[in-house]
């Protein structure tokens, strides 16, 4: 096995909210030799094995994608562009009535594939709201810690340095947890925006947005990246968006966090 896959062991794993996962402490190969997954050592929860390609590498660390977020941006952009190409078809027929009869074959081809995207946006949607009622049960048992801790405190149980790091900790699962809660008010916003008249305007009033090189875990293995692909910025509808920002918790990951603000940031 090559040295960069190796690399893998050894490192911090966090989700790209900043949740502490575990630490790498092996990797599944294929029978060719190529990574299925990665094993984490989470502690008493035992050892994870989280998927390869929803993994990103970055310094020292880790980040893991989560599925949803990877299927909503696969979803966006699927949707975007069957949008833009039945509206290049209206526009074709507009411009010359003689290619009616061949642009209603095309058509139907993609209306064809727009209802597909439909069933896909149901499913899509019905996980982001499973997801956020997820994240709802574990906002409120954080905040449950929170005030035993503070309790604790009042009736001088524990100490106010103790009481503080609590406090310092559970706030930033808070924060953790409601970075993942805008990112995904943002993805069905997205969804819900994506029309062919907003898509039209996009493409009027909008430059286009050059890509950011991410080191993904597959330019590890020196090939494409899938990931990154899947973070490719969306033509859409501009909608109003919080903006997510991911905190170091030292000096020492202030780089990454500044890196993992930019990946976060394109949806």
């Amino acid at each position: 096995m090559s040295e960069e896959k190796l690399a893998f062991v050894g490192k911090q794993v966090k989700d790209i909210y900043g949740t502490f996962i575990g630490k790498v402490v092996g990797i599944i190969t294929e029978i060719d030799g190529e990574i299925e997954s990665i094993g984490v050592d989470c502690g008493s929860s035992g050892i994870k094995q989280l998927p390869y390609e929803q993994l990103v590498v970055q310094g020292d660390f880790v980040f893991f994608i989560p599925k949803w977020r990877l299927e909503a941006q696969k979803l966006i952009r699927q949707k975007s562009l069957t949008l833009k190409r039945m509206k290049a078809l209206q526009e074709i027929v507009a411009e010359n009535d003689g290619m009616k009869e061949d642009a209603e074959l095309v058509s139907i081809k993609y209306e064809k594939k727009l209802n597909e995207l439909s069933e896909a946006e149901r499913t899509v949607v019905d996980k982001l709201v499973a997801r956020l009622a997820e994240l709802d049960a574990e906002s409120k048992q954080v905040k449950a810690v929170l005030f035993d801790a503070k309790l604790q405190f009042r009736s001088n149980e524990m100490k106010e340095e103790t009481y503080q790091q609590v406090k310092i900790n559970t706030d930033e699962l808070i924060e953790h947890i409601n970075n993942e809660r805008t990112e995904i008010g943002n993805v069905r916003a997205k969804l819900s925006g994506l029309t062919i008249d907003n898509i039209t305007a996009e493409v009027v009033t909008t430059a286009p947005t050059e890509a950011m090189p991410v080191e993904t875990a597959e330019n590890v293995q020196g090939g494409q990246s899938a990931t990154a692909a899947e973070s490719e910025p969306v033509t859409a509808a501009p909608v109003e968006e919080k903006s997510i920002t991911v905190t170091a918790s030292d000096s020492n990951e202030a780089r990454d966090a500044a890196w993992l603000n930019q990946v976060i940031q394109q949806q």
